[in-house]
């Protein structure tokens, strides 16, 4: 069973796109449904960690809003960093899954027990299921429905929606 998915935040959290105002304040958008995925998963006992190559003030914001307490910025070696991870809340990587989107993410790509890519990741990126969805156009949300799926947990998370 699941317990932990480990989250790329651009190209899978956002569509990769990096938009800077005059003001120089960097822009992201997010989509609702991820959120609302996420939000579920939490709710059922479930962990998700944040662990990207960039540092941003956007994604400490949507991981403040969305209640994600473990949050990596300006990781270089995700899969070490995953691995603390795991030492802190006494895990190992057959309860995670992982989403990434290019060749930063590969090793940790490889080492979880189920692992994705949004429909826009990098062609060559090996992962167990490819989306129907691009990065932020709800990749993370379809993610979190098949996990469900094969968490045998539908019937639990459909209780969260009424």
């Amino acid at each position: 069973m699941i317990e932990l998915i480990f989250l790329d935040v651009d190209g899978c959290l956002t569509d990769g796109k990096i938009i800077y105002s005059q003001d120089k304040k960097e822009i992201k958008e997010f989509n609702v449904k991820d959120g609302a995925a996420i939000e579920a998963w939490l709710k059922l006992g479930k962990k998700i960690a944040i662990i990207t190559g960039r540092t941003s003030e956007c994604v400490t914001l949507r991981a403040k809003d969305l209640k994600i307490d473990l949050v990596y910025q300006g990781i270089k070696n995700k899969l070490e960093c995953a691995k603390l991870i795991l030492e802190k809340l006494n895990l190992d990587f057959s309860k995670c899954a992982a989403i990434g989107d290019y060749f930063n993410d590969k090793s940790l790509l490889e080492h979880v027990a189920l692992s994705f890519k949004p429909l826009d990741a990098h062609k060559d990126l090996k992962v167990d299921i490819c989306l129907d969805k691009k990065g932020g156009n709800a990749a993370v949300a379809q993610m979190i429905e098949i996990l469900i799926e094969k968490n045998n947990m539908k019937q639990d998370w459909d209780k969260l929606w009424l």
